[in-house]
């Protein structure tokens, strides 16, 4: 494996702890967590180039880390990167020009 892709593993699994840790202390809600993941993904799939220059799977990689943070804001505990990853795949969403 690519050692950026383990970079990213990494890094969307120390980004959901900390947001189940700042739901825990009552600093946010997981649904304003999922707010402020859902435009994150917005503000990702307007970028002009999201469409014009980049592939679909290209796409898949930019809004990868978004879902995968989605994923374990709604999964509780469970943040085995292989099921959640799983689960993006799985639960893929359409992008607004494949609707």
């Amino acid at each position: 494996m690519d050692t950026g892709n383990l970079q990213i593993q990494g890094i969307c699994l120390a980004i959901a702890s900390l947001n189940k840790l700042l739901i825990a202390k009552g600093v946010l809600s997981d649904g304003e967590i999922d707010t402020a993941l859902q435009a994150a993904e917005v503000a990702a799939s307007s970028d002009e180039r999201f469409f014009e220059s980049l592939t679909p799977p290209q796409r898949d990689a930019v809004t990868f880390p978004i879902r995968f943070l989605q994923e374990a804001n709604q999964r509780g505990d469970d943040l085995s990167f292989s099921a959640l990853a799983k689960a993006v795949g799985e639960n893929k969403k359409p992008y607004n020009d494949q609707i």
